[in-house]
């Protein structure tokens, strides 16, 4: 009954420790997601911002019919 007792307590021990390891993974795995996701959002705003605009700039607009 004491092995017993003792087999258990060591596993629960590695399991503890194997929990602490996974949980460690899955707060630095967030704080990567976050980053990521901070990138991403950068990125989509530095694409919209350097679209060409349907309109061009006044030196390309060939001037209208009546000029």
């Amino acid at each position: 009954m004491e092995n017993r007792v003792t087999e258990l307590e060591i596993r629960l021990t590695h399991l503890e420790d194997t929990i602490e390891v996974l949980n460690q993974s899955i707060i630095k795995q967030h704080s990567e997601i976050d980053t990521l996701q901070l990138q991403v959002s950068i990125l989509e705003k530095k694409i919209k911002a350097s679209q060409s605009s349907p309109v061009a700039h006044e030196g390309e607009e060939t001037p209208p019919p009546h000029y």
